[in-house]
């Protein structure tokens, strides 16, 4: 018998208990806090990424990736990259072979990091081609949550403004979360033995 569903509809979804990451966050938008924040990710096996992206409502209108989040066991980091850059410190930790780097559906986030920094991308893993192995049908880290977490995380504010001055407590709590289940989800695969070392 398996250890979780192989597909979940919206209602299901829409039934479990909301939940948001509610643990220490640091947000980073200068680049003489980087060291601390790098030694601490560049210590970990496994950090769950994700970023966030200023919205566009007019055909034409680009903006460039504002936040990555990366989380680690107990504290999400929040870069903000649209003071930041893709930061040479940032680059290297995406280019480190000894870290997973755990998200989900993230083939655009990097390629947008990229365009503001050229790195070369290792040890990245995406959970939605890892459980489509498995026999999931869903996708997307609302689905994901729901299926491995057994709990339903809010999207109410993925079209908010990433690229104000001050980020108010909820896009902070609502970005944290994102690279938060990424990591926990990459944890329970982990521990019931679906992941290869």
């Amino acid at each position: 018998m398996s250890l979780f569903p192989k597909h979940i509809t919206k209602d299901q979804v829409n039934r479990l208990p909301l939940e948001r990451y509610e643990g220490k966050l640091a947000v980073i938008s200068r680049s003489d806090k980087l060291a601390d924040a790098v030694q601490r990710i560049r210590s970990e096996k496994a950090v769950g990424f994700d970023t966030e992206t200023k919205p566009t409502f007019r055909k034409g209108q680009y903006h460039h990736v504002s936040l990555l989040q990366i989380a680690v066991p107990g504290m999400v980091y929040l870069f903000r990259l649209n003071y930041l850059g893709m930061a040479p410190e940032l680059r290297e930790i995406f280019e480190d072979p000894r870290i997973t780097k755990v998200g989900i559906g993230i083939r655009d986030d990097l390629l947008e990091m990229q365009r503001l920094g050229h790195f070369e991308p290792q040890n990245i893993l995406d959970l939605n081609d890892e459980v489509k192995h498995l026999g999931v049908k869903n996708a997307g880290v609302r689905n994901l949550s729901a299926i491995f977490l057994e709990f339903r995380i809010s999207k109410s504010q993925q079209t908010s403004n990433w690229e104000r001055d001050e980020l108010t407590e909820k896009q902070l709590r609502y970005a944290a979360t994102d690279a938060w289940v990424c990591l926990q989800i990459y944890n329970r695969l982990q521990d019931w033995g679906y992941l290869d070392e």
